[in-house]
């Protein structure tokens, strides 16, 4: 908050509404309502983030409740995450003061939705690239409660696609007349999150707007903000001030992991794995067939895409490490680590091998998180995130040539899928709140049930 203050940008904050996301991971803390309140007094947020807990909204858990309640006694918008949830769960959800979704992955959730009063987030993501389908659901009639957002796009996808801009040119590729494809990133964006004094070009309103010459394929010339031109021609134009990221650095603690931790005992020769969907958050549920050793431990077979997946807890060194299958990931030798492990970010690691899983922990502690490829005990690829191990202080264009790197190896040299990104999916299979089979440090999730699921699947 203390860098954006030195830029020209006016971010709006909200407030995390579920840190952690469940009560089955371990994260770097845990908010509660009362620690909420010192924020909503002080104006210092505009609303609370996606309420990603939607199992516990549901069953009207009293912290839950207490976190709803404290943000509209202070009139803040509550925004909203309920991938999957339908029926009479989704009224509930909505009943609880919750106005918006970003999760929807199909028409039947977008109208289901918009039915009910919500706004709709049309997303594109890295990963998560639903715009194109759920622009066959919007209509005269519903545009209007249909808002265009970016979630977890990689900074080599800003650079060479762009960012709400990209957006606005897919609707138009896909038939929406340009005004209204304007108006769904804009006049409606700022509606629902109740910013009265900007969306539109008016007397009285902020002075926000960007340039272009072309409607039917906008490409941003000039960007104003508060009136003040800002960037031109892909320029950022006023003074670049930094601030200091000491007090946020060194954050992967895990002096206790121990490589023998990841060996993976199954009592059958059936297990759960979590299935990879290509450009999706989502995941299935499958059972796999697997070999085991004379010990009963996962061993990885060349001929079935089937590795092993590990969350290792790194916040506050206790040890924690679970360990899962993954399915349809593509890795074919040496391991994968990154500290981008959604949403508690602890440390990840796929790999087909202990050895390589071992070294790719060791490099992400050594270089203070972030992502590392490991190919027959050897690192071949590393992009340090030294600010808790979610950040980088490199530019946006220094990043993406990393990024653009390390996706390369991770194709070439490991093998992973053509059909996913390497490091966006492997993140969100920690996601412990987006169906259907995810991991923590503490188990396997099935997230419809919202419980923990035992690895090995017997008769």
């Amino acid at each position: 908050m203390a860098a954006a203050k030195e830029t020209a940008l006016d971010i709006q904050y909200t407030m995390p509404s579920c840190v952690p996301a469940t009560n089955m991971e371990n994260s770097g803390a845990v908010i509660t309502a009362t620690d909420m309140l010192d924020s909503f007094k002080a104006k210092q947020v505009a609303g609370l983030a996606e309420f990603m807990n939607f199992p516990g909204v549901i069953s009207a858990d009293a912290a839950v409740l207490d976190k709803l309640l404290a943000a509209k006694d202070y009139g803040l918008r509550i925004d909203g995450h309920a991938p999957m949830v339908a029926g009479k769960d989704l009224n509930a959800y909505i009943a609880a003061g919750i106005k918006n979704d970003h999760e929807c992955s199909t028409v039947a959730e977008l109208k289901a939705r918009i039915a009910r009063g919500m706004y709709v987030f049309l997303r594109e993501g890295t990963v998560t690239q639903n715009l194109r389908t759920l622009l066959k659901g919007v209509t005269d009639d519903n545009f209007n409660r249909c808002v265009l957002v970016a979630d977890d796009l990689q900074a080599k996808d800003i650079l060479t696609k762009g960012h709400l801009d990209n957006s606005i040119r897919i609707c138009i590729e896909e038939g929406v007349p340009p005004i209204r494809a304007i108006q769904m990133a804009t006049i409606n964006a700022a509606q629902c999150c109740q910013l009265s004094d900007r969306g539109a070009i008016a007397p009285g309103l902020r002075g926000d707007l960007v340039v272009f010459s072309d409607l039917q394929a906008p490409i941003i010339e000039a960007t104003y903000i508060n009136g003040q031109l800002v960037a031109e021609d892909t320029k950022y134009l006023p003074q670049v001030n930094r601030v200091a990221t000491q007090n946020v650095q060194s954050s992967v603690h895990i002096k206790k992991f121990k490589k023998e931790q990841l060996a993976l005992h199954l009592t059958s020769d059936k297990a759960r794995a979590i299935e990879v969907i290509p450009q999706e958050a989502l995941t299935n549920q499958a059972i796999v067939t697997v070999k085991r050793n004379d010990k009963h431990e996962f061993v990885y077979q060349e001929t079935e895409d089937v590795v092993k997946l590990a969350v290792i807890e790194r916040h506050k060194d206790t040890g924690n490490i679970f360990v899962g299958l993954l399915k349809d990931y593509g890795l074919k030798k040496g391991a994968i680590g990154i500290s981008i492990a959604h949403d508690s970010h602890n440390l990840i690691v796929a790999g087909t091998n202990d050895a390589d899983m071992a070294t790719a922990v060791t490099a992400l502690k050594e270089q203070e998180g972030g992502i590392v490829l490991v190919e027959a005990g050897a690192v071949i690829g590393s992009m340090a995130l030294p600010i808790a191990g979610l950040m980088s202080e490199l530019t946006g264009e220094e990043v993406a040539r990393q990024e653009e790197v390390i996706n390369q190896l991770a194709h070439e040299k490991l093998g992973i899928s053509s059909k996913v990104d390497p490091i966006m999916t492997l993140s969100f299979m920690s996601l412990a709140v987006i169906p259907n089979l995810k991991i923590t440090d503490i188990g396997l999730v099935d997230v419809t049930k919202f419980e923990i699921v035992p690895i090995s699947v017997t008769e």
